[in-house]
């Protein structure tokens, strides 16, 4: 008899069984509320009470009710366009979408592969310059799975300058986690947190972009210092490389993209724009790529709009999880403290068990909590789904704002997956790479001990300076 290998269950599976959960939790936990001002996010344990309720929770209801068999339905309608679901889901479509034009066209990979071309001579600067920019690429539009393709670019590059496989692996994948972990405009990871979080996308920018200053040179003097450790001289170095020639079209691409990256950027600090706008910009950015592409004979409008409904479809799983959770916290009453709801009674349980600690190792603890459930659900627009309707309300009864909240969501999530076995894009750069995950655990596990450290002094400074 083969023993069958354990995987984990997908996120919707797991947020199907939170469903269940909730459902079951509705028929024995008496509901309760706090008696706090309407729309205020400062609320005390001391105004909680239990109400009384005379219907239970439904398996099946009417009249556009809630209950479990309406908990994807109802969660999918729920909201509207400045929030979740509804602003949220298309949000994530649009922006998805948008992102699939871009890289269908290859610019971007382009761009990298001539840099990567132009750099590898210059060897002080060839592994800053890759490590700074594999980050980036990882804050501004959520970079992971595509560091898989450039490993298998860059291992021969890096054999021939003397580096093992573990430095490709660091200046690629290691970089964007650092990058998408420290992000302040990634539009798959914080703005769907946020947007959970009931707080403006991309608002405390400027907080996070220290954070990724300081991020990514910690990792890039990491790398630096264990390449430099590790190198040996190849005298018998060999010029056979590809050169790759950006053309008008992938400059063109490039210099709207990174316009178009400005342009929200200055939106969101100067306008406040939100989802509706956001979204907008995005499919600007994309439209104008298209555009581009089509003019230059790079792709047609065909493969565009395909690209396009590629994208989106990529992100459809993120967007049902979404809506699948806003439908839990919608079976377990929804979210306003002032109405009686089983989640009401739930925070206020939870809050009270962990009152007596101080409010900044409350923060501290929600840093560890996401940190360790990643390595259940490796997804950051899951992780985000499952674990924000929850842990927002939460900050509140404990003092936390919930841009910290937002926060620990992100180093919890990002920082981790560079060590997890279960994120399938390190497993995947892992393999390319020939490397185990065993010997990999054991180079790495003091640097990612380092970043939980480091992270722990970003949210204790966080709540030190009252960051909201």
């Amino acid at each position: 008899m083969k023993n069958k290998q354990f995987t984990m269950p997908d996120a919707s599976i797991i947020l199907l069984s939170v469903a269940l959960i909730a459902y079951l939790a509705t028929l024995f936990i008496t509901p309760g509320m706090f008696n706090a001002q309407k729309d205020s996010h400062s609320v005390e344990l001391s105004q909680y009470q239990t109400v009384a309720v005379s219907e239970q929770t439904p398996l099946f209801a009417e009249g556009g009710e809630i209950g479990l068999a309406n908990v994807l339905f109802e969660g999918l309608v729920s909201g509207d366009k400045y929030g979740a679901t509804i602003g949220v889901m298309a949000f994530i479509l649009i922006t998805g979408g948008a992102f699939g034009i871009i890289m269908k066209t290859g610019a971007i990979n382009n761009g990298i592969m001539a840099l990567i071309n132009k750099t590898q001579r210059v060897e002080w600067l060839f592994l800053p310059l890759l490590f700074v920019l594999f980050s980036l690429g990882g804050a501004v539009f959520g970079m992971g799975e595509e560091a898989i393709a450039f490993c298998i670019v860059l291992l021969p590059i890096m054999k021939q300058l003397g580096y093992d496989a573990k430095v490709t692996v660091l200046t690629t994948y290691v970089a964007t986690q650092i990058g998408f972990a420290t992000s302040w405009m990634n539009p798959f990871s914080i703005a769907i947190a946020q947007s959970i979080a009931e707080i403006p996308v991309f608002s405390g920018a400027g907080f996070r972009m220290i954070a990724w200053v300081v991020f990514t040179l910690f990792g890039l003097f990491f790398t630096i210092r264990y390449a430099n450790s590790i190198r040996t001289i190849n005298t018998a170095q060999s010029d056979s490389h590809t050169d790759i020639k950006l053309d008008i079209a992938d400059k063109l691409i490039l210099i709207t993209f990174i316009t178009g990256i400005t342009w929200v950027v200055w939106g969101v600090m100067a306008r406040q724009y939100y989802i509706p706008e956001l979204a907008a910009q995005f499919f600007c950015i994309g439209v104008i790529s298209a555009f581009i592409a089509s003019i230059f004979n790079k792709q047609t409008a065909n493969q565009s709009a395909d690209a396009f409904k590629h994208g989106a479809q990529e992100l459809l799983p993120a967007a049902m999880l979404v809506a699948l959770a806003k439908g839990v916290v919608l079976l377990l009453g929804g979210s306003d403290l002032n109405a009686p709801s089983t989640l009401n009674t739930l925070l206020y349980h939870s809050a009270s068990s962990i009152a007596a600690v101080p409010d900044f190792v409350a923060a501290w603890g929600m840093l560890l909590f996401q940190s360790v459930f990643n390595f259940f659900v490796s997804s950051g627009s899951g992780q985000a789904a499952i674990t924000m309707p929850l842990m927002s309300p939460l900050g509140d009864l404990l003092n936390v704002s919930r841009q910290i909240v937002v926060l620990a969501f992100q180093f919890g999530d990002g920082l981790t997956n560079i060590f997890i076995p279960t994120s399938a894009s390190l497993i995947g750069c892992l393999g390319i790479v020939k490397l185990d995950w065993s010997e990999w655990a054991a180079f790495i596990w003091r640097f990612t001990l380092a970043l939980f450290t480091l992270a722990s002094g970003f949210i204790f400074l966080a709540y030190f300076i009252n960051y909201q």
